[in-house]
């Protein structure tokens, strides 16, 4: 309503780090206080999940009913366009292409859904990696000063642009909120194989953005229930270490 790629070190390292950061609230946080995660985020959860899966008939029901709940196009939108980062455009055009199918079928039956409201504009001239790397900081929790060590020494181009697009183009839109990305990629992390240091290291930093530790739990349920237990084991255990060694 995001790690592999913090800057001073690479995965293992920055998952345990990010873990151990007190909770803070940013500018974009819409946290709620509850354990639970609200319904228009749980459908959140199913329909990154199906997308970065690639099963489009369990995210076909999936966008219909995240619409019914409660989310906009724009907001779903902003899901898919956002998956690409983590799923691959493949992916997220093969998710695009099956919303619009969704809603020409509620077209024909008279539903008339929200859009909701769009991004806000890109200001021209913007130093994106400057840009980036506030944003960076900010769900991180910490300034992005250290050198380029581990994949970043190694291949630098990719830190530009993960500063200047992932954190600066992406990260940096509006229509969903820091935590909402987190909630998103954490439900696509967790439904793919391989990737367990980046899961670990988004748990870390959506707690940084405020989510709770009972709203994670409740997404990896949610996972389970739509679309399995494996891919919500896959979850609870770097969670449950996280938690264990996160200060009060």
């Amino acid at each position: 309503m995001h790690t592999r790629m913090l800057r001073p070190s690479v995965f293992l390292a920055v998952a345990l780090l990010l873990l151990s950061i007190p909770d803070t609230v940013n500018a974009q946080n819409q946290t709620s206080e509850n354990s639970a995660l609200s319904p228009e985020r749980q459908h959140i959860v199913a329909i990154s999940a199906h997308t970065a899966r690639g099963d489009l008939d369990a995210l076909r029901g999936a966008l219909g009913d995240g619409l019914d709940a409660g989310l906009t196009v724009n907001e779903i939108k902003e899901v898919l366009v956002h998956l690409y980062a983590y799923c691959g455009f493949p992916r997220s055009l093969r998710g695009l292409n099956t919303f619009m199918a969704v809603m020409e079928e509620r077209a024909a039956q008279g539903i008339d859904d929200e859009m909701g409201e769009g991004p806000s504009p890109s200001i021209a001239g913007e130093d994106r990696y400057a840009k980036g790397e506030r944003v960076l900081t900010t769900i991180a929790g910490w300034p992005q000063t250290s050198p380029l060590s581990g994949y970043s020494a190694f291949s630098p181009v990719i830190e530009q642009f993960l500063k200047e697009h992932l954190f600066a183009d992406l990260f940096g839109r509006d229509v969903l909120s820091y935590s909402d990305r987190e909630i998103v990629t954490i439900s696509a992390l967790a439904s793919m194989d391989g990737v367990e240091p980046m899961l670990e290291s988004h748990l870390g930093v959506g707690m940084n953005t405020g989510l709770t530790g009972d709203q994670l739990r409740h997404l990896f349920a949610v996972t389970e229930s739509s679309v399995g237990e494996a891919e919500a084991e896959a979850g609870r255990e770097p969670l449950s270490q996280g938690l264990a060694s996160r200060p009060d």
